[in-house]
């Protein structure tokens, strides 16, 4: 499922693709035909996004996207091509096109029916309008596991399994901590790291994380081969030594997902 990060750079793009000009808008696949014709040739005027969800403003109804596991969206120039496969959703102009295909959700809101969207997420590391206390008081108050909190998108928006494992990873945090047992020093360091390293995802299409001293060139190692791209410390590194202090990274399942950690280096 893609990260936070690659939905704001998705918002970014329909934005620049489409904004404060009107858009045709079609299901050529039909299942949101209804609300795709409710919009269709209206401007598009705003496109955000909060945590893995995404919005695209025409006046005053919002199409609410959320990609889930499967969804994805892909950008074209000039004219549209015939469509070909299940689309939800295709926006174009006469210069360019765009189409969504197996997303969880796609579906057309009223502002405040996107206003409770938001509510239910707690604060995007990469919102102006984030505050992160929230996050703090909900995760000071739990005996949930520090992993699994990082996973709650109504505890903390746009954060998935790899920046969940590099975050903790880069500050030597366990991840079977409870989030009671958490310092607050300790919170502000994840948010600010969370905050960076996000806004470099957003920045480059992908997710890195290492830091100078350990990239293949400074160790002198063959450089990760993985479709999720990017230098990472322990994710998807089962049993492959740290690149700190050797110690093999091991993983269990945790919020129903494969977390990977270092029991040497996360012994905070």
């Amino acid at each position: 499922m893609p990260e936070g990060h690659i939905i704001h750079r998705l918002a970014a793009e329909n934005a620049t693709t489409f904004g404060s000009r009107p858009v045709r808008v079609t299901s050529p696949q039909g299942r949101f035909a209804e609300g795709a014709a409710l919009i269709d040739g209206r401007t598009l005027d705003g496109a955000e996004a909060h945590g893995k969800h995404l919005f695209l403003g025409f006046g005053e109804s919002w199409v609410h996207i959320h990609l889930g596991l499967y969804g994805g969206f892909t950008f074209g120039a000039g004219q549209a091509p015939a469509p070909v496969g299940q689309i939800r959703l295709r926006l174009e102009t006469e210069e360019a096109y765009a189409d969504l295909r197996a997303p969880n959700t796609c579906e057309l809101l009223t502002p405040g029916e996107k206003a409770a969207v938001h509510r239910r997420l707690g604060p995007d590391p990469l919102r102006a309008d984030a505050v992160p206390n929230e996050a703090w008081h909900r995760i000071a108050a739990s005996g949930t596991t520090v992993g699994a909190l990082l996973m709650d998108q109504k505890v903390l928006a746009g954060v998935g399994n790899v920046y969940r494992a590099e975050v903790l990873f880069r500050l030597g945090i366990s991840p079977h901590r409870a989030g009671r047992d958490l310092t607050r020093t300790e919170w502000d360091a994840i948010w600010a790291d969370l905050v960076a390293l996000m806004r470099e995802g957003v920045g480059v299409g992908r997710i890195d994380t290492v830091r100078p001293e350990h990239t293949p060139e400074a160790m002198n190692r063959p450089p990760r081969v993985d479709d999720h791209g990017g230098e990472v410390y322990v994710y998807r590194r089962a049993d492959q030594p740290c690149h700190v202090c050797g110690t093999g990274v091991r993983t269990e399942t945790m919020a129903s997902r494969n977390l990977f950690w270092c029991p040497t280096c996360q012994q905070r």
